[in-house]
């Protein structure tokens, strides 16, 4: 062993008993190796001497990179005598009588050969060496090993060169091209002979040279004559090859891939149907076995769908209906297997199941009536839909109990199932009666199932009836369209044995939801409606997940059926008192395991019924009292005793006091503001006590932001509700919010002001003009941070809620001066501000990189302008405001802005530039100024 083979062997070494600078000291070596002028030399003799395959992979190597990198510089000599020799080499040739014994390496240095081959075919075929197939071939006598190397040259030549599969630049896509056309012209029927004639040989002998020889056909059928495959001597040997039992398994599945590959062939529809009819694919229907791992399986089953992939396609292409009628014909008698395939083998990565059914049905819109063959399919195409979406009773466990494999798994169906449901509902649309009937059957037999698999079968059947849903109008569900009626009966009077389940009840619960428009026109049923969601299957489920979920899903049925609703108020509040009970006693928070907003939904829906004027007033009052009542108590007691809690109580009472907020908020929205203030003031009276003790939460927690922006979500809440009777609880609830406010919690403030103003207007004119001095100190010292900020310093957590609270308060300035409130702006207590915000909003109306703030701002000054400015030679209101306006605004903001490369002209630029120039004319017309020569003067 020479040191160039030593140096190689530790460079390559990856077992770490090698010294680190002793293996550099080998990869530097190396490296000065490949610069040496003799180095193919070399490396062409360590191929014939070397049985070392580090060195054998190292020399192939640096010839690959030699020739790729160097070949335009290399000499004729140089480039003769490389060409020989790899071609010797992987022909069992001699080099200078020495024979090279590399095609006893390994697969992965025949593949690296035959990669320095398809190198020098890049460069040399076939202006310099036209012959190297052709040459190739006559050594093919040699046996399987030369044949064996053969197909890797012509496989590694589809990898490098040919393959469309990889990308390509232009150059290596012209190469290609000239390979392919010089090759089909010179070499390919030889080939192609050559191919034919080995497999004939050796099929008995050597099955696994055969299957090689295949494989490396099934690469290059889709752009060489296909006349040379489909004759009465090639098709025959395959389908030979494919259907003689006992056989090579492999050989056969490589026989059935060159069959696919001759399917799959581009051509013209008329062209393809004559191939198609030809290969006569019902021989190899009989080969679909429930052994469906073997590779065999797989590989028909592949070729079946890709046969019917094709006649669908094809079908699409002819426009002569002979033609239309044979294709069909080929569909209907493939498509019983197809769907066999689909529902017991693996699938080919390469097949959309849903892509091609989804295909099929359409095709079926254009035939009106349905035949018998295509109502048939229809109902296969749903069993195949039905056992796709069918979860795997492996992760039944894990499902139930949604650990982190369950929710990975629930996540893939998922998305797995979205594609399955759009072709479950345009078969909906296709064919009503015979989806309907498939369900309704389904639905049936899954119940029936044994009770290891009727958990996955009944949620599956519940989730096509669900699916099915949106296939139908609304009318068409309310009148209950077909077997619709009964579908929806026998669902509300099924009680299933896996409803413990809690996908099964999950599913349960969302179908009944989704046709919940039936019941509303068949209120004979809402009885059991309301049990279903009641009872153990719903909100008293054993599984969290479920009753959580079954209390949003009543609550949305509350909503539609409502009125419907108040014959069974008493049974409802009845079976909800357990629920209830929860949050009228103490420590709720520490008994696990909700979120604040867990109860919310019940409590709203409890508040959508009891909040009707239907509702006696007298059981309406006792209604609300009994919910009220003991909540407030409880937060009563809570505060009175909160200053003695450690960290863990008060943590805990906290919760509490979040949870009682949130169900009481929730609880309020069913009740109107018509009813709580004109027709029954006593129920607004209730929610104004309620009120006054939620504001005393900001006094005794005043710097807890959850229970802040709680206590900030019921106010909202009360403003609605309560109407302008809430306006004595303002002052005291504003102060105590502005207390304590940060920046994310003044943003907060600022849209409650916003909802004020919005709803009362001028009515809050007084609470406006208490509290804006306070705001506007704190705001806008807050937001100069966001203006002093650059860099990365500009993408924290801290500047992106200051960024937040300048955009609302835009908002807040845009909505008081429009609102006839910019007289609070002029106040004694805010009049110090004035300068701090004209300064703001004319930096915003120049500079802003949003063009709507930017012209919000500027509506701002335009109402200002209205309100502030006196007609000619009258007294200003605001001293000094009118030349701010001409000296400052117009000049900055009208004329400079415009012309700034930041203004985009791009969209509407005329509409931007008209609505300056107006606004220029009437700054100038509040003070006296001809609009007419401002107009004309500007344009």
């Amino acid at each position: 062993m020479d040191d160039v083979e030593k140096a190689i062997l530790i460079s390559f070494d990856e077992s770490g008993a090698i010294d680190s600078e002793l293996k550099s000291q080998a990869v530097n070596f190396c490296q000065q190796i490949k610069e040496t002028p003799s180095i193919c030399s070399l490396c062409l003799e360590k191929l014939c001497f070397c049985k070392l395959v580090q060195v054998q992979f190292w020399c192939l190597q640096t010839l690959h990179e030699f020739i790729r990198v160097k070949y335009g510089s290399m000499s004729l000599e140089e480039k003769n005598f490389i060409r020989k020799s790899v071609f010797s080499m992987a022909c069992l040739d001699g080099i200078d009588n020495k024979m090279c014994a590399i095609l006893e390496s390994p697969a992965f240095i025949k593949n690296k050969l035959a990669q320095v081959l398809v190198t020098l075919i890049y460069f040399e075929y076939p202006l310099i060496w036209s012959s190297v197939f052709v040459d190739f071939l006559h050594h093919l006598s040699k046996g399987a090993v030369v044949i064996d190397m053969f197909s890797r040259l012509l496989n590694a030549l589809d990898d490098e060169l040919v393959s469309m599969d990889y990308p390509r630049t232009p150059e290596e896509v012209a190469v290609a091209g000239r390979v392919k056309d010089a090759m089909r012209q010179q070499c390919v029927p030889e080939i192609v002979r050559a191919w034919y004639d080995i497999v004939s040989m050796y099929r008995n002998s050597d099955p696994e040279i055969c299957t090689t020889v295949l494989d490396c056909m099934t690469r290059y059928i889709s752009w060489i004559d296909i006349g040379l495959i489909v004759n009465d001597v090639f098709i025959p040997l395959l389908f030979e090859l494919i259907l003689v039992d006992g056989s090579s398994e492999q050989l056969r599945a490589a026989a059935v891939g060159c069959v696919l590959a001759v399917v799959s062939k581009r051509m013209d529809a008329q062209s393809k149907l004559s191939l198609l009819k030809s290969l006569q694919i019902t021989r190899v229907f009989g080969l679909i076995s429930d052994d469906n791992d073997s590779e065999l399986v797989s590989r028909v089953a592949a070729l079946i769908t890709g046969y019917a992939v094709e006649v669908l396609e094809c079908s699409k292409r002819v426009n002569s209906e002979d033609a239309k009628v044979v294709f069909m014909e080929l569909l209907d008698e493939v498509l019983p297997t197809v769907f066999y395939v689909m529902q017991n083998c693996e699938m080919d990565a390469a097949f959309s199941i849903v892509q091609f059914l989804s295909g099929y049905v359409a095709t079926m819109k254009t035939l009106s009536p349905l035949q018998e063959k295509q109502m048939l399919h229809i109902s296969q195409i749903l069993e195949v839909i039905r056992t796709q979406i069918r979860y795997d009773p492996t992760y039944r466990n894990n499902l139930d109990i949604l650990d982190k494999i369950g929710m990975e798994e629930e996540d893939r169906m998922v998305e797995f199932r979205k594609d399955l449901f759009v072709l479950l509902r345009n078969m909906g649309r296709v064919a009503p009666e015979v989806t309907q009937i498939f369900i309704r059957n389904s639905l049936a037999c899954a119940i029936a199932s044994s009770s290891d698999r009727n958990v996955e079968e009944v949620e599956a059947s519940l989730s096509l009836l669900y699916a099915l849903g949106e296939s139908m109008t609304d009318e068409a569900v309310r009148v209950g369209t077909g077997l619709l009626s009964e579908l929806v009966t026998n669902l509300l009077s099924t009680r299933f044995p896996c409803h413990s389940n809690r996908l099964v009840a999950l599913m349960y619960l969302e179908t009944i939801t989704r046709y919940t428009k039936f019941v509303q026109g068949n209120t004979q049923y809402i009885p059991l409606v309301l049990a279903a969601f009641l009872d153990e299957r719903g909100i008293h489920h054993p599984n969290i997940y479920v009753s959580r979920r079954a209390s949003y899903l009543f609550m949305r049925i509350v909503k539609l059926l409502k009125s419907k609703l108040v014959p069974f108020l008493e049974t409802i509040l009845q079976s909800l008192q357990d629920v209830v009970a929860r949050f009228t006693s103490m420590n709720f928070a520490s008994k696990e395991p909700a979120g604040s907003e867990d109860g919310a939904h019940i409590f709203e829906a409890i508040g959508l019924l009891i909040g009707m004027e239907d509702v006696p007033l007298e059981n309406q009052s006792d209604y609300l009292s009994s919910l009220l009542t003991p909540l407030c108590q409880q937060i009563e007691a809570m505060l009175m005793n909160a200053k003695g809690l450690n960290p863990e109580e008060s943590r805990l009472k906290i919760a509490n006091i979040q949870q009682i907020i949130v169900a009481i908020n929730a609880l309020s929205k069913g009740f109107s503001e018509r009813l709580v203030t004109a027709s029954r003031p006593a129920i607004g009276h209730m929610f104004k006590q309620t009120l006054d003790v939620f504001l005393q939460i900001l006094v005794v927690f005043p710097k807890v932001e959850p229970l802040r922006t709680k206590v900030l979500s019921f106010i909202h809440r009360m403003v609605e509700t309560l109407g302008a009777s809430v306006f004595p609880y303002l002052p005291k609830a504003l102060e105590q919010l502005l207390a304590e406010s940060e920046p994310k919690e003044m943003v907060g403030f600022l849209l409650l002001l916003n909802q004020l103003i919005c709803k009362f207007s001028t009515l809050v004119h007084d609470i406006l003009e208490e509290v804006f001095p306070a705001i506007a100190g704190r705001v806008f010292s807050a937001i100069r941070r966001v203006a002093d900020s650059s860099g990365p310093e500009a993408n924290t957590e801290e500047i992106r809620e200051l960024q937040e609270l300048q955009k609302t308060l835009y908002t807040f300035l845009h909505v008081i001066t429009m609102r006839d409130l910019s007289t609070v702006f002029l106040s004694p207590r805010s009049c110090g501000f004035l300068n701090s915000i004209m300064q703001f909003l004319l930096h915003t109306s120049c500079h802003h990189k949003d063009i709507i703030t930017r012209k919000a701002c500027v509506q701002i000054f335009i109402r200002l302008i209205k309100d502030w400015s006196a007609r000619p030679y009258g007294e200003e209101k605001v001293p000094g405001f009118q030349s701010f306006m001409i000296e400052t605004f117009a000049t900055n903001c009208c004329l400079y802005s415009v012309l700034d490369k930041s203004f985009e002209f791009g969209d509407a630029n005329t509409v931007r530039i008209n609505f300056f120039i107006n606004l220029f004319c009437l700054c100038f017309a509040a003070v006296g100024v001809m609009h007419d020569i401002v107009v004309t003067d500007l344009q």
